[in-house]
């Protein structure tokens, strides 16, 4: 199910939909990491966004 991008706040902001490629990407552009490396974060940690940054900073060169 798509996002509706006319409502904010919420709970929604808390996580990283790996079925949403505008998320991925801007997930991977803030942390300097690829879309793939995204989509495997989410799939072995969840979708957190908090939990997803401290696995994205772990991969940083």
């Amino acid at each position: 199910m798509e996002d509706d991008k006319t409502k904010y706040g919420g709970s929604d902001g808390n996580r990283v939909s790996a079925d949403q490629d505008y998320e991925v990407e801007y997930f991977a552009k803030r942390h300097r990491i690829s879309p793939g490396a995204v989509r495997e974060l989410i799939r072995q940690h969840g979708n957190n966004r908090k939990a997803l940054g401290r696995q994205a900073r772990k991969l940083r060169p």
